[in-house]
């Protein structure tokens, strides 16, 4: 790390992410269980990081780890508020995460570290009231994300399809976190 940058003051440490139990057999708690592991493993991996690490990006498509962040918070409310539930959105509340003009992922000045935090948080508390309240067999609404004459998935190809973007991303932030300060793994 270089002399000019300090790590964020309001970066939490999270615990190393634990896989959910090998004897569990119920699709619906293995679902919930991975993706409540790939959300901490997200977040463990942006610990530590200064303001302008977490803002600054390392590789040559130009998306910093904030960016990252922010995007799968929106994924949560794209899968499963807007598509799952069918909660009416505009434009704006289902791609906050990107540049109408460019379709980029971004983070506003504005946008501190703990406010896109907490946003994930927010976004991932909502998701799991979704679905502890739903059967994977369960289809999407068809308003929102999925009108007619489309077929809405079930919410299992809803958590499955959410589960691998999450697993992509933070192989993703391995590569990054590795690029930055050489830390690897878990």
């Amino acid at each position: 790390m270089s002399d000019d940058v300090h790590p964020d003051p309001q970066a939490r440490v999270h615990e190393t992410p634990v896989e959910p139990s090998r004897s569990l057999a119920d699709p619906a708690e293995l679902l919930a269980g991975y993706l409540d592991y790939y959300r901490a493993t997200v977040l463990a991996k942006l610990d530590g990081l200064s303001e302008a690490e977490l803002r600054g990006s390392r590789l040559p498509s130009g998306w910093s780890p904030l960016e990252l962040l922010k995007h799968l918070a929106y994924v949560e409310r794209r899968w499963l508020r807007w598509g799952f539930l069918g909660e009416e959105m505009d434009d704006r509340a289902a791609w906050g995460d990107a540049d109408p003009e460019s379709g980029r992922w971004r983070v506003g000045e504005d946008e501190s570290p703990a406010r896109v935090r907490a946003l994930f948080a927010q976004e991932c508390a909502h998701s799991r009231r979704i679905i502890a309240a739903a059967g994977l067999q369960d289809r999407a609404a068809t308003t929102g994300r999925f009108p007619p004459p489309a077929e809405p998935p079930t919410l299992s190809w809803i958590l499955f399809h959410v589960l691998q973007e999450y697993a992509r991303h933070a192989g993703h932030l391995d590569v990054v976190r590795e690029l930055t300060d050489g830390r690897v793994g878990k």
